[in-house]
């Protein structure tokens, strides 16, 4: 038998809160679909670990019964019950359904009934409390009244059954995933990796994102309607580790001395080679690389306030001229100081 784990000593600093994410599983619930999930957030506890800093998520896997079978036969025991005071929930706090196999998902038997009611008790709010589905979890979601006036997805086979349940959902097809306020919905099962992935990249910071996913082996991507991914996941979708490697570390510290041979250094190769791994596994000469990243970082900067000059200098930059020049040379529109004066 596999038994479930509570990790419930996971904390958090630099002031902020963890997240406590509550697996609610019904019998037979699909495994990938909250194993992956799950996976994801554990592998960013422990990437966070390795940077010196604080677990952010807290893992409870919670059932109306203590024990259950999932969609490939293994017993799940030990799971946790509902909790009871809805109200006393942490703040923040998720709460994940995943899908159940079959054409239609059967809610009419007594753990289901249970779990609705529990879901109908939740008062989703961004920030504070909210919802993630994977695959068919969002017609579960449904039955409970929480995705009603909602944007939502779910997969393509369960589309109709969405609309159906809950026509006041806007159901929306052919997306890796779709964000609503305090609701999450993905279409299926490697998609719940992708929607968590993008999740940890908005908490955790898109390095801590793309290392998560290079430990899953798995690409970063978002929906075909999504905005663009993060400068500081581009050039990421390869398997070469000492690469990834030297872009963790340009990401961590785009301020620092970098060059081609001192990039080469942190890949223990020539700084010849690096040019070549960088050219094929990336598609990106490394001087390249760097600046756009040094160009996210003043991007950043400006937008949370600070003038050209330390922004220039929070990224690495070694004057305000250079920042401008990196500016025009990838297309930005405007000057610098045009982006430091919109985000005021």
């Amino acid at each position: 038998m596999t038994r479930a784990v509570d990790n419930t000593t996971a904390t958090a600093g630099h002031g902020a809160r963890p997240i406590h994410v509550y697996f609610a599983l019904l019998p037979h619930s699909l495994l990938l679909d909250w194993a992956g999930p799950a996976e994801a957030l554990r592998i960013a506890n422990q990437t966070l670990r390795a940077l010196g800093q604080p677990d952010r998520f807290v893992l409870h896997f919670v059932s109306p019964t203590p024990q259950s079978v999932t969609s490939v036969g293994v017993m799940l025991t030990g799971l946790a019950p509902l909790p009871e005071a809805l109200q006393a929930l942490p703040t923040p706090s998720w709460v994940v359904l995943v899908g159940l196999p079959g054409e239609r998902i059967d809610v009419d038997h007594s753990d289901a009934r249970t779990l609705l009611h529990w879901l109908r008790g939740l008062r989703l709010a961004t920030g504070q409390l909210e919802l993630v589905t994977v695959c068919a979890g969002a017609i579960v979601a449904a039955h409970a009244g929480l995705l009603t006036g909602r944007r939502a997805t779910t997969h393509h086979h369960h589309l109709e059954e969405l609309a159906a349940v809950d026509p006041r959902c806007d159901v929306t097809a052919n997306r890796v995933f779709v964000a609503d306020g305090p609701v999450h919905s993905s279409a299926g099962v490697t998609t719940g990796i992708d929607l968590l992935l993008h999740r940890i990249s908005d908490i955790c910071g898109p390095v801590v994102a793309a290392q998560v996913a290079q430990t899953m082996v798995v690409a970063l991507r978002r929906g075909p309607n999504d905005p663009e991914l993060s400068p500081f996941l581009h050039h990421r979708n390869h398997l070469h580790a000492a690469l990834h490697r030297v872009q963790d570390a340009v990401g961590r510290q785009p301020q620092a001395e970098w060059n081609v041979p001192a990039m080469a250094a942190v890949a223990h190769t020539s700084p010849r080679h690096l040019t070549r791994l960088f050219l094929e596994h990336a598609g990106i000469a490394p001087l390249a690389y760097l600046r756009r990243i040094r160009l996210a970082t003043a991007e950043a900067a400006l937008h949370a306030g600070q003038n050209v000059t330390q922004a220039a200098l929070m990224a690495g930059f070694s004057s305000d001229t250079q920042l401008r020049r990196a500016w025009h040379q990838f297309g930005r529109g405007g000057t610098p100081s045009q982006g430091s004066t919109r985000s005021r």
